[in-house]
């Protein structure tokens, strides 16, 4: 068991006489060992095989390739992945085909990968997550078995060719066309105009040599919608690399970009390419020879969001792939911040920079946020896993995961992006060097907020489930003159409490102007949860019956309704992943077996909750939420945590597992440590010698 006590004395708090802590405070200590462990989740051996697979050099990015020789790096590790006994990458798979038909592991373990480097996590999710997966998931069995294998062993490198450049987020308005022709029985696969090409595709611009490509399905002159096709769109040479276009296919390089150099992201289009009848990936729509079109689901709308929704494995391990690049730039602020040292303390040392409130505030509530963000992914990935491997597959599960992937995954990497700037900056100069990879793996990281999803849209889609949800209770509570005259009731009740001031009094009468007594009430679950859950429900509730006048609205208003609504609903969206993320590590906390550790992940849980409720003050305040008394409190109790988690902030970032060989930053390996203790030795023995000069000051003050 590794705790506080075994760290060298740069990792410790020196703000003891500023702020006692109690005696059970003092007694606290975290069992890193443990914490790890329960960190691993449901997978722990597919995690940890992962994890060092993420240690070994052969994957580790290396940051002085240019972007062609980065490229082919990339590939030929994907093809060592391949070569391994491990097969991790194959745990999505069927059994019957090498894999394990474990969908919730691969997940886990793609997450992981992105310790070695971004751009082998995204070229493999591209491959095996996408290309694959699309094969997988929308193919018959009969068209796994045929296509599977080459996707699999990488003997057919592949593209996902779903995003076109006038149609990134809206799939369903994409502009290439797929018309059968009975004669042949083959699609004609076209690109109509340049915004109909399909754009920023992983593996397209060199290596691919087949797409699945998503395209509007046409046959007896009827429009069935967006479907996805198995095409070769590339030769293969003697050496099994891509060669030239095939007949019909070009496209183009999308050139130097932002991060991810090491994947060859191009452009694609498709004129008269003709695709055989039996490659439309067919388990949601088939075409007889005839031309004549069938689908198991016969409702188009629903059938476009379940074929979407059966890809929504990406969302999935974007949010634990983001939460993990955020936890890698903290646990290398965190471990450089406790040994950094900056300006004169009240000794004669300079003070360690992690002893500044400034550096706890901008560090130790990101902490908070990760572990909520963990917690959070954990959960995903169990109804994930629910799902997809058929244990608990109904439409409501799947709806739920579809909400709660882009929930997670829109802000997590929002989160992760503002996390590694705050880490880059707490670091100063050291931290803009590449070779402490904190500005290298937000530059790959950038992406994550449009990919998969932009993340504005994403949140509008969980919004409009919310008041989807809302408007459904609604309908049926009001059906009748009673349940009307309820709604009514409860409504004007809620604004007599909350909005006319009454419950702010009432807590100010509780408090009778005692910090302590509102900050008992602050630290309560209950309380955080009433206060966290309540802005959700108030939020929806207003979005909703604000959109209700466009259900009967001509097309114009209703859009200007909407229009009008749009930010409301992206903050109810936001409001509804805090509630979650903090549901989740709260949900998690009776599990930590060992009785310290818990009670620090409290606090930390605490500083996640109360740091919410702190961004939001003012709508809290505004609605009668909270009162004058305990909105002051808010603050002056979250400092006193992050206090408190001083001494412990090493621990918890060594909690998340990744040694030195995962973060790889020379600032975090104690390099620091010892150019402190050089220069304190150096001053020291200057003092002791009698050498060192006097200073001006001194001299001054003599006088």
């Amino acid at each position: 068991m590794t705790t506080t006590s075994d760290r060298p004395a740069a990792d410790h708090a020196s703000t003891a006489s500023a702020s006692r802590p109690s005696a059970s405070d003092a007694e606290a200590r975290i069992d890193v060992d443990g914490l790890t462990r329960l960190l691993l989740g449901r997978w722990p051996a597919e995690r940890r095989a992962a994890r060092d697979r993420s240690a070994d050099p052969r994957f580790h990015k290396d940051e002085t390739l240019t972007p062609a020789e980065h490229r082919e790096r990339t590939l030929e590790q994907m093809r060592e992945m391949v070569a391994d006994d491990d097969k991790i990458t194959w745990l999505a798979f069927p059994e019957r085909m090498g894999g394990r038909d474990q969908p919730g592991a691969n997940l886990a373990c793609f997450s992981e990968l992105v310790a070695a480097d971004p751009s082998l996590q995204i070229k493999a999710g591209v491959q095996w997550g996408l290309f694959g997966a699309a094969i997988l998931h929308l193919g018959t069995p009969e068209q796994q078995d045929r296509l599977l294998p080459g996707a699999m062993d990488l003997t057919v490198p592949g593209a996902f060719a779903m995003t076109e450049t006038g149609h990134g987020s809206d799939v369903a308005s994409i502009g290439t066309t797929a018309t059968y022709d009975p004669e042949t029985e083959e699609f004609v696969l076209d690109t109509p105009f340049r915004g109909a090409w399909k754009d920023y595709l992983g593996n397209a611009a060199q290596h691919a040599t087949a797409a699945t490509v998503f395209a509007q399905l046409i046959t007896n002159g009827v429009d069935h919608g967006v479907h996805c096709f198995y095409v070769p769109i590339r030769e293969t040479n003697a050496d099994g690399s891509a060669g030239a276009f095939l007949p019909g296919v070009g496209g183009e390089d999308d050139g130097l970009k932002g991060g991810l150099r090491g994947i060859d992201n191009g452009r694609l289009h498709f004129s008269g390419v003709r695709v055989p009848r039996t490659d439309l990936l067919a388990r949601y729509g088939s075409v007889a020879p005839d031309g004549t079109y069938s689908s198991p689901i016969d409702s188009p709308g629903r059938r476009f969001f379940t074929m979407l929704g059966s890809l929504v494995q990406g969302r999935v391990s974007l949010d634990g792939s983001a939460v993990n690049a955020a936890k890698i730039g903290l646990a290398i602020a965190v471990k450089y911040g406790a040994e950094r040292r900056q300006f004169a303390g009240p000794g004669v040392d300079e003070m360690v920079v992690l002893d500044y409130a400034t550096h706890r505030r901008r560090l130790f509530p990101r902490i908070a946020e990760a572990y909520a963000g963990h917690f959070a992914n954990e959960r995903l990935l169990d109804l994930f896993d629910d799902v997809f491997s058929g244990e608990h597959d109904t439409p409501e599960n799947r709806e739920d995961l579809e909400t709660t992937a882009a929930a997670l995954k829109s802000t997590s990497t929002a989160f992760a992006l503002d996390t590694l700037q705050e880490c880059r900056e707490a670091c100063g100069g050291a931290g803009f060097l590449t070779e402490n990879r904190i500005t290298s793996l937000r530059a790959d990281l950038d992406v994550y907020a449009t990919f998969e999803g932009d993340n504005t849209v994403l949140a509008q889609l969980v919004a409009k489930r919310l008041v989807g949800d809302y408007g459904r209770e609604l309908k049926g509570a009001t059906k009748t003159p009673a349940g009307m005259a309820r709604f009514v009731v409860e409504r004007a009740t809620d604004a007599a409490l909350h909005r006319t001031g009454l419950r702010r009094v009432t807590q100010a009468i509780a408090d009778v102007g005692d910090p302590r007594r509102a900050a008992g009430h602050l630290r309560d679950a209950e309380t955080q949860r009433e206060l966290l859950a309540d802005r959700v429900a108030t939020m929806v509730e207003d979005v909703a019956l604000a959109l209700r006048p466009a259900q009967k609205a001509a097309p114009a208003e209703a859009a200007r309704i909407l229009d009008q609504n749009q930010v409301a609903l992206v903050e109810a969206a936001k409001a509804h992943a805090d509630l979650l993320r903090w549901e989740a590590f709260t949900d998690a906390l009776p599990s930590i077996e060992d009785a310290h550790t818990r009670r620090v992940m409290t606090w930390v849980r605490d500083v996640f909750g109360l740091t919410v409720i702190e961004r939001n003050l003012t709508w809290y305040l505004l609605h009668g939420r909270l009162s004058d008394q305990r909105a002051r409190t808010v603050t002056a109790y979250v400092d006193r945590l992050l206090l408190r988690l001083r001494p412990h902030a090493v621990d918890l970032v060594d909690g998340w597992g990744f040694g030195q060989e995962h973060l790889r930053a020379k600032i975090a390996s104690g390099a620091e440590a010892e150019r402190q203790a050089e220069a304190r030795a150096y001053y020291a023995a200057r003092r002791a010698s009698g050498e060192a000069p006097v200073s001006e000051k001194s001299l001054k003050k003599k006088r």
